[in-house]
């Protein structure tokens, strides 16, 4: 099997390829190394013979029509996981953001369109589609946010509403992914992810919180909590979604065309200050964190109704929180040597 990976280096497309080199396939890897720790993350995936990687950016139609002609009736999976991925940094710059994630997008859609028409591919969407969500009832308890009418969590036919730039850019691709199905006739999917997290991830403040926190802590860095802390994410541990996109593939022809949410669902829902505590619980040192202001469209509570997913691919969830995050701190602590060196942390 030969597949391509826009974003190859980033956090999940590091895993997916990981995944597909353990099964001997062919790894095209298409990345800008924009992102810190992109450049660790190909360190290791070049130990692998069978990668192929070209440094370019979605944004570059050329050689992106060039790397897919090269390849043209060749590719099985396309996995377009390249993005802009923070709604801060779409609050600052909000026509970077419109470029890499519409226009982006686009080109990627447009070299399947021409070269590779038959196909599949895999885009990495958010629940950040359906904005703040300000108007759902919420209930305050035992220390967090929850949500009064939807104890199985959000589903896909909860309504739309871009809050953010990033939200706009992510939701605009979202259903461009979409319609190229339903008008040119190709093999895409679309999931609506919440809060991934795992190891490969060198998590930042304004994205990856889960990762960021976790090597915040370890290295006795002050946290800052945006918001009351009582909010609350479902988290989904990546080699659950690995698993999910692997399924998708492997149905192509009952799920082209679909969106689906994911996340860690109801039993894998925690706030962030329930998240600190038990940072401070398995690492067995108190953490240091101040609080500061609520961020633009920021969820009091986003947890996904996954019904739709395990339904139609026989999915679930097998790598529950405390699994997920003791192997976390594993991967961090293995590798905290060459964090340190290169952490970014204000």
């Amino acid at each position: 099997m030969k597949v391509l990976i826009t974003g190859g280096a980033g956090f999940i497309g590091t895993n997916v390829a990981l995944f597909h080199f353990g099964k001997k396939d062919e790894v095209i890897i298409v990345d800008n190394l924009s992102r810190w720790g992109t450049e660790l993350n190909l360190q290791l995936l070049k130990k692998f013979p069978n990668l192929k990687f070209y440094k370019i950016d979605i944004r570059d139609r050329e050689n992106i029509d060039k790397v897919f002609f090269k390849y043209r009736n060749k590719i099985d999976i396309v996995y377009h996981l390249a993005a802009q991925v923070a709604v801060t940094t779409s609050v600052v710059n909000p026509y970077e953001d419109f470029e890499i994630n519409i226009l982006g997008t686009i080109n990627v859609l447009e070299a399947v369109r021409r070269f590779c028409p038959k196909t599949f591919l895999i885009f990495s969407s958010t629940n950040k589609v359906y904005g703040g969500m300000e108007n759902v009832r919420l209930v305050l308890k035992n220390g967090r946010y929850q949500y009064r009418d939807y104890p199985k969590g959000i589903a896909e036919d909860f309504h739309l509403d871009f809050h953010s730039p990033y939200g706009c850019s992510k939701g605009a691709a979202d259903q461009y992914v979409r319609d190229y199905h339903r008008i040119y006739g190709l093999n895409t999917v679309v999931f609506r992810q919440s809060c991934i997290y795992g190891p490969n991830q060198f998590g930042v403040e304004d994205q990856g919180w889960v990762a960021y926190f976790t090597i915040a802590a370890i290295l006795d860095l002050p946290i800052t909590i945006y918001g009351d802390g009582k909010q609350v994410r479902d988290i989904l541990y990546v080699k659950d979604l690995v698993k999910v996109y692997e399924l998708s593939y492997k149905n192509r022809k009952s799920v082209s065309g679909e969106i689906f949410n994911i996340g860690g669902g109801v039993n894998n829902q925690i706030s962030i200050l329930g998240f600190v505590k038990y940072l401070e619980q398995r690492l067995n040192k108190k953490i240091k964190y101040n609080f500061s202001d609520w961020r633009p469209g920021d969820q009091k509570i986003f947890v996904s109704d996954n019904s739709k997913l395990e339904k139609m691919l026989k999915w679930k969830v097998l790598w529950d929180k405390e699994k997920g995050v003791d192997n976390m701190i594993k991967w961090v602590c293995e590798n905290i040597k060459i964090i340190k060196k290169f952490v970014k942390f204000s």
